[in-house]
């Protein structure tokens, strides 16, 4: 069961809220945008650009269009049910920022060790663009790569 299935707090909400938490724990600016099947989160702090790319939930998803036995939903119920798995997406990120940026807080975990998969390189990947493609290559063919991958 995905944390806040049953949530109704708003997206617009979420996004709020995750703005707060940054503005609460030292970050000096914030954006987010949107496409069609995804959200993105962006954030600077200690000195560190950290970006969230959110897939989003696909209206024409079964899980949307038909009901737990199979029937079709009429259009109103297959946007309203599409709605609520947005809105859980969004819950869940605040959740994550807010508990990675706790983490650090308490001391349990370095800010860099906690984001490192979505701090922003100068040429605007990430670091998880560069290293899960080595990760995955060093565990495919048991190999430690030799140096960082160019992307």
């Amino acid at each position: 069961m995905p944390y806040a299935e049953s949530t109704t707090v708003s997206a617009h909400n979420s996004r709020a809220e995750i703005e707060k938490i940054l503005q609460r724990y030292g970050a000096d600016s914030f954006m987010y945008g949107w496409e069609t099947d995804r959200a993105m989160v962006q954030f600077r702090a200690n000195e560190r650009i950290i970006r969230f790319i959110v897939d989003m939930p696909d209206r024409d998803d079964p899980e949307f269009t038909n009901t737990p036995t199979g029937r079709m939903r009429s259009i109103a119920q297959t946007e309203k049910a599409w709605e609520q798995g947005t809105r859980q997406r969004w819950r869940a990120l605040a959740l994550v920022i807010k508990a990675k940026l706790e983490a650090v807080d308490a001391g349990i975990t370095e800010f860099e060790s906690e984001f490192l998969a979505h701090i922003l390189l100068p040429d605007g990947t990430s670091v998880g663009d560069w290293v899960l493609p080595a990760v995955a290559e060093a565990y495919e063919s048991g190999d430690m790569p030799k140096a960082l991958p160019m992307p």
